[in-house]
């Protein structure tokens, strides 16, 4: 398979096939990402994605899933996707699922017609940065969206039947707006009602703009403790019934998960007993992104 630079993908997408429709992310302003700073963006040419098409075809036969890389591979036209997905089945019959990151901008450039005739050729599940649900926080790290802006695409793929996943990253809104961050987040999250949240802690990069200020002190990272309150306050906020939770990146302090909310007293028990001490923490030796 050839790719072009690192590849990224999700937890749950371990086991996919990869196949690299486009190279970086089309937005790369974001202050806290360094996943494709050193990426210029550009979609693949058709040559190219056909050749690890053929690859996978021919190697990758016990596979049932694919994923799409990389940023956003969604902002691809119609026609494109539609033919690319068309491949896929002939390329690769023995796949069930296709999956993909989607930004908002891109989810709001298809209509829900556009995104159920995907889900008829495949298309499984979204992958969506939410980060914050806080517009001044989202303005801060620039991430090009609004709290509305993200309900809205949210909505879009609810219409198209999709499953949605979309992820939070805790400790955004540094150690002033921490609980602001969390509360906005919860509520938005609320308003998005995704099939499954995942939430990453903050840790910033050398060689971005966040990781720069939080060099220089201009961002003050909450420590664990603090970053345990603004989880609960956060999982508090959510009002979403049948939501799988995940926390349980390698960035996080506390691994968590559950079904909200079923199991949502039963996480804030854990939080809680995490905070009184009683539950040892991930030491910061075995953290990472």
């Amino acid at each position: 398979m050839n790719y072009d630079g690192n590849i990224i993908r999700p937890p749950s997408e371990a086991d996919s096939i990869i196949i690299q429709v486009t190279v970086g992310c089309s937005h790369n302003h974001c202050t806290f990402c360094g996943a494709y700073k050193d990426k210029q963006f550009r979609i693949r040419t058709e040559e190219e994605i056909a050749a690890n098409l053929s690859f996978a075809g021919r190697y990758c036969t016990r596979q049932r899933k694919v994923f799409l890389a990389d940023g956003d591979a969604l902002i691809l036209s119609q026609e494109r996707l539609t033919t690319l997905f068309r491949r896929i089945r002939t390329a690769l019959p023995q796949v069930r699922r296709i999956s993909l990151y989607g930004n908002a901008k891109a989810i709001r450039s298809k209509s829900v017609q556009q995104l159920q005739e995907l889900k008829e050729l495949g298309l499984d599940r979204i992958y969506m940065g939410l980060e914050s649900g806080d517009d001044e926080i989202l303005t801060r790290v620039r991430k090009g969206e609004s709290a509305a802006t993200m309900i809205s695409a949210a909505g879009k793929v609810a219409h198209a039947g999709i499953f949605l996943s979309v992820t939070v990253l805790l400790g955004l809104g540094g150690r002033e707006h921490s609980l602001q961050h969390a509360r906005a987040t919860g509520l938005v999250l609320s308003k998005m009602a995704p099939q499954q949240i995942a939430a990453l802690t903050l840790m910033p990069l050398i060689g971005t703009p966040l990781g720069e200020q939080a060099a220089n002190g201009n961002f003050l990272l909450p420590d664990a403790a603090a970053m345990l309150k603004e989880l609960k306050e956060m999982i508090q906020f959510i009002n979403c019934d049948k939501v799988q939770f995940m926390a349980n990146h390698a960035s996080n302090y506390l691994p968590i998960s559950g079904r909200l909310g079923r199991d949502k007293n039963a996480i804030l028990a854990t939080i809680d007993q995490a905070m009184q001490g009683r539950i040892a923490l991930t030491p910061e030796s075995y953290r990472a992104l």
